[in-house]
């Protein structure tokens, strides 16, 4: 029997990143990949095809030189879906070569095999060549989650899709159903309506995005209506039908509409069957969430999870921190020992949006006296320069003492502007780090300046009602 420090299940941005840590500290390691291809639904599935799928419709649709120009581009001619999957396909295959060659840098063996616990130090790999069992210290879980298949609905890749399916899509839809406001639903939705798609996005809830701050998810709703998105919010689909060349919803309202093709994106599981990890004392959750402790540590003090596997935030950067976190705390390396508390989310949807800390919503909830300053693109140079005249960043602060609480962004690349707030609450520094800075001229980051001014500008005025008030009172 082969003996490892420690054997990872799965690939994808966990599994690899918790690898490379332990290996990076002289750890004998062993990856177990059951799929034909490293990365998991990461590269292969989600993460990297969906956005590389909205850049493409974005150069397809000339959606940017819209706003740009002020000219109404049509689709590119002769649109096919080999077109629009064509550097989908490139950009996988290259990060399939980044994982391999990470892996073999760090010495870590790969095991193309399904694997399965036979305790809590064993491991069973199988494959067609046959079995072997493998022993390690330690057992790091990263098998990822798989779209949700609820009974009712009759998937079957030509017509009924799932987050996976959609990218074996056979040509471009002129109508799509999509199921589920969440991030994928609400970005494949928003990806296609670019594409000149008429896409119809229901979910049973008042807005989408429900975890993002409520007025950027309302502002996000009106850009995409803008584009012909239409949102049937506060309903339900109670039945779905494949009709030949089509499929037909039937509303909780009553209504029923018609559409060439459905996509329902209404959640996900974790993918823990056939693991037997129930078998060697390992406790999961609802849809097989793996349920673990603070250092991702699960009830067996041995074995560890990261990723989606262990649920909500289910996000490949956070997936890669998780895991990172409970490599150093397995092997006592005194290294990495926390993932940072500020997590930042984005949303690829078309426009993209993205965000930090608390919401406004949250601070309502939890009672926390806040201000909010705001910042506009279109009153930014560098806006006006890309065509992008309707992001906007939102500041969200303490009134006591001006402490950075939240950020939120609308607007062209608002995954990468995040990043200088997070680094603002993780440090605990008020709104006046943003006062302090000095932004290259023209970008959009200095709407952060003007978003910190324009939140002081307010709480200036919040005080000088108190003392009026006060005055009055006496």
């Amino acid at each position: 029997m082969k003996h490892f420090d420690l054997i990872v299940i799965g690939s994808g941005p966990a599994g690899e990143k918790g690898a490379a840590q332990a290996a990076y500290f002289g750890k004998r390691v062993a990856v177990i990949e059951r799929e034909t291809h490293v990365g998991g639904a990461g590269i292969n599935t989600g993460t990297v095809p969906s956005k590389t799928l909205r850049e493409t419709a974005l150069y397809f649709s000339g959606l940017r030189q819209r706003g740009l120009y002020g000219i109404d581009y049509s689709l590119k001619e002769n649109l096919n879906i080999e077109n629009f999957m064509y550097r989908k396909k490139n950009v996988v295959e290259n990060e399939w070569r980044i994982v391999r060659n990470n892996l073999a840098r760090h010495n870590i063996h790969l095991i193309n095999s399904e694997a399965s616990l036979k305790d809590a130090h064993t491991v069973i790999a199988r494959s067609e060549r046959g079995e072997q069992e493998l022993s390690a210290d330690v057992i790091l879980i990263a098998t990822g989650s798989s779209p949700l298949h609820p009974k009712e609905i009759p998937f079957d890749g030509k017509l009924i899709y799932d987050s996976d399916d959609i990218l074996k899509l056979k040509k471009i839809p002129r109508t799509m159903l999509v199921v589920g406001g969440g991030v994928i639903g609400t970005e494949y939705a928003s990806i296609f309506t670019a594409l000149g798609v008429e896409v119809t996005l229901v979910d049973p809830r008042g807005q989408v995005l429900v975890f993002v701050d409520s007025e950027i998810a309302e502002r996000l709703t009106k850009r995409l209506e803008m584009f012909g998105l239409r949102f049937l919010l506060n309903d339900r689909m109670t039945k779905i039908e494949a009709l030949g060349d089509h499929v037909q919803i039937t509303l909780q309202s009553g209504g029923r509409h018609e559409f060439e093709i459905a996509l329902i994106a209404s959640g996900r599981e974790s993918n823990v069957r056939g693991l037997g990890l129930e078998e060697a004392g390992v406790k999961l959750g609802n849809r097989g969430v793996v349920l673990v402790n603070e250092k991702y540590q699960t009830s067996v003090p041995n074995i560890y999870a990261a990723g989606d596997v262990i649920g909500f935030p289910a996000l490949a950067s956070t997936s890669m921190e998780q895991a990172r976190v409970a490599m150093v705390h397995a092997f006592d390396l005194k290294y990495k020992e926390r993932v940072s508390p500020a997590l930042p989310l984005a949303v690829y949807s078309i426009p993209e949006i993205s965000a930090v800390g608390l919401t406004e919503d949250e601070c309502k909830e939890k009672n926390i006296a806040y201000l909010v300053g705001r910042a506009y693109y279109e009153k930014n140079a560098r806006g006006q320069i890309i065509g992008d005249t309707s992001g906007m960043i939102k500041l969200i602060f303490a009134s006591a003492d001006k402490r950075l609480l939240g950020a939120h962004i609308i607007g062209e690349q608002a995954s990468e502007l995040i990043h200088i707030a997070a680094n603002i609450i993780v440090r605990d520094e008020t709104i006046d780090a943003f006062i302090e800075a000095v932004y290259n001229y023209p970008t959009i980051s200095e709407l952060y300046k003007y978003a910190a001014y324009d939140g002081l500008d307010k709480l200036q005025r919040s005080l000088q009602n108190n003392i009026n008030d006060l005055q009055h009172s006496r």
